[in-house]
């Protein structure tokens, strides 16, 4: 179960290789359109341009397509590492997408049930009505604060709830958008999308793959540079120079920033202005594989730690009957376990499940997949966030660069922010420009 956005408040080798396609034209030479990163953003931009009639190649600095949209099979049971939901499906394109792939989306069920602990313990019936009324609040604050002159961060919007309570309302944010509320700029977080949320039980991550099956797509390929002082656009990789008339570029934000990528001439300073005003989240998954004793609990059961509004955790245990675990946490409780590692991330998710079923837990864990989203080279973090009087970041990184380069993503979706679906209708937009391109 992950928490939704806005109302929660209380790959395999072979289908990547499948996905690639069959091998395009050498590196060196001249393209319509170079698209760099294979998540969904790139696939849509790229099924955009092919529509179009225009010659498209992916460049993916993985070895899978799908970037922060993930099914992992490490563990034998499959899961999704990353993006989980469709979100918001009354609006979302992967609706459609999976239906014309005869891909079934159920609507999300919410599990078998839903038990809330404080410090591995059952919490009291009182302290979960306390927490609830907090986890209220946040909605209730953007229908009736005045944010249109200023913009404020959500703790601030939530201030006068005073320093007990303020981070129990905002700690829910910890589990869906993976960022402490200092950081978050309310105006952003007003813009979201609300809805329905769907599911994929054949994988979101192995849905956003077979969407880009027959594109040409090269695996493997991290970009180097972009020079973009000529006519068009060159975009060096390791295994040559790309030259192309326009480059979209779908990469995370904390890519960007990290400068993995250096652009010559420098990008603008309205671009770099922009960049600096959108962060990285830190949303995270740590599954266990368990085996033998399932300690009484119901398949699809959701255990909560909230004892500490700073390090909440969500589990969801044998999902879909299956042997696996998944533990949910984001912010900087999230960034300090990613930098521990796996091992450490292993052991701490055991030893809190120990507290709540029993010591013999220990024994039943036989594996662990940490895709820690954080320190992880290509994306640097889960989702972008807007800080505080930055809400009009996403819209400034989305302007054209030089008319030859577009930056498309879920950090320039708009209200459609955070999804995978966001990133879609980025990617098409920026395809849907780059098309009109005269030749």
């Amino acid at each position: 179960m992950m928490l939704d956005r806005r109302t929660f408040l209380m790959g395999s080798t072979a289908l990547a290789a499948a996905a690639a396609g069959a091998p395009g034209p050498a590196l060196a030479g001249d393209l319509d359109v170079v698209v760099i990163g294979a998540g969904a953003a790139g696939i849509a931009a790229a099924r955009e341009l092919k529509a179009a009639g225009r010659q498209v190649v992916i460049i993916e600095a993985r070895n899978r397509v799908g970037g922060r949209a993930f099914t992992d099979t490490s563990l034998g049971a499959a899961y999704d590492a990353g993006a989980m939901f469709i979100h918001w499906a009354e609006r979302n394109p992967w609706v459609k997408i999976a239906a014309d792939l005869g891909i079934p989306t159920p609507n999300e069920s919410w599990g078998s049930g839903f038990q809330v602990f404080a410090n591995g313990q059952p919490m009291s019936d009182a302290e979960r009505v306390k927490r609830r009324g907090a986890f209220r609040q946040i909605d209730r604050k953007l229908e009736t604060v005045d944010i249109s002159k200023r913009d404020l961060s959500v703790a601030e919007l939530l201030g006068d709830l005073g320093p007990d309570m303020t981070p129990v309302a905002t700690s829910g944010l910890l589990l869906s958008i993976g960022e402490e509320s200092d950081r978050i700029s309310a105006r952003d977080y007003q813009r979201l999308w609300s809805g329905d949320d769907f599911v994929v039980p054949s994988g979101y991550g192995n849905l956003v793959a077979r969407h880009g099956e027959g594109l040409d797509i090269r695996l493997g390929e991290p970009v180097e540079a972009i020079r973009w002082d000529g006519p068009g656009v060159e975009i060096a990789t390791r295994s040559g120079t790309l030259k192309a008339r326009a480059c979209i570029v779908t990469v995370p934000v904390g890519v960007l920033k990290a400068g993995d990528i250096r652009f010559t001439p420098a990008l603008p300073a309205r671009t770099r202005d922009a960049l600096n005003g959108i962060g990285m989240g830190a949303l995270t998954k740590i599954a266990l594989k368990v085996e033998g004793d399932r300690f009484g609990i119901k398949p699809g059961m959701s255990y909560l730690e909230a004892g500490s509004p700073k390090a909440m955790m969500n589990v969801d245990l044998f999902p879909d009957d299956k042997d696996i675990v998944i533990a949910y946490c984001g912010g900087d409780y999230a960034r300090d376990l990613s930098r521990a590692g796996t091992a450490a991330a292993r052991d701490h998710v055991t030893e809190l499940l120990a507290k709540m079923v029993g010591a013999s837990f220990r024994k039943a864990v036989t594996g662990v997949s940490f895709p820690a989203w954080w320190t992880d080279p290509f994306s640097h973090g889960s989702y972008s966030v807007c800080r505080p009087g930055f809400e009009t970041a996403r819209d400034r990184l989305a302007e054209p660069i030089g008319g030859r380069i577009w930056i498309a993503g879920e950090a320039t979706a708009g209200g459609g922010a955070m999804t995978v679906g966001g990133a879609t209708l980025a990617g098409r937009a920026a395809a849907s420009a780059v098309a009109r391109l005269k030749a």
